[in-house]
């Protein structure tokens, strides 16, 4: 497979295919990344900076729009994830350029997972949110759902979060989630079990005393 040198932009979150990302670009190194994607028509790399390193796999980001420009020079940009990458050698800087790259090299993801666990992951994730009183409307359950669309609402750590990336096929990307969520779900019942009670306390209470 082809590898090519691909602009790096570090960050301490995790991206994914399909994601629209929006940032705020301020440092001069970035402004010079965003500047030439938009003049290009190229696109960057985002890896997870996890525990003090850039992670080897990242999301490759495409320039949507630079939406307002600041007299300074700062910029606010949509992108959007279109795919996965490996890093093979990272450069702290490109040759005569400001930011950083990387050699990497494009791999392979899918989206053909089981319709009836995307059902489960679904069923599960609106529990949750009920319980918590959470109210952000979750995507519909169609032919086109893949975990990628509510990897950042399932309580996940950034490590989790990576360890998801990290998973080339989508089946084994809904058995984490779900699995994650099976985890999850008896924490917030018991949560919300005391809650509650919490407040049920100093009411009247019907209760029958036992026959002793």
């Amino acid at each position: 497979m082809q590898t090519i040198l691909l602009p790096m932009f570090p960050l301490r979150l995790v991206a994914f295919p399909g994601e629209l990302l929006n940032l705020h670009i301020y440092e001069p190194r970035y402004k010079q990344l965003i500047n030439e994607c938009e003049a290009k028509g190229t696109t960057f790399g985002i890896s997870a900076f996890l525990e003090d390193k850039v992670q080897e796999i990242g999301t490759e980001m495409a320039l949507i729009s630079v939406d307002k420009r600041y007299p300074k020079g700062e910029m606010d940009i949509r992108t959007r994830g279109v795919g996965i990458f490996k890093v093979l050698e990272f450069h702290t800087q490109v040759e005569n350029r400001l930011y950083t790259g990387a050699e990497i090299l494009r791999l392979p993801h899918d989206h053909d997972g089981d319709f009836v666990m995307n059902e489960k992951i679904l069923a599960h994730l609106g529990e949750l949110y009920r319980i918590m009183n959470i109210t952000k409307p979750l995507p519909e359950h169609t032919p086109d759902f893949n975990t990628y669309q509510v990897a950042h609402l399932v309580g996940f750590s950034l490590e989790q979060e990576y360890e998801l990336l990290c998973q080339p096929e989508e089946m084994s990307r809904q058995q984490y989630m779900f699995s994650h969520l099976e985890k999850l779900l008896p924490t917030a019942r018991e949560m919300e079990e005391l809650r509650k009670k919490v407040q049920m306390n100093g009411h009247f209470k019907n209760i029958l005393p036992p026959e002793v």
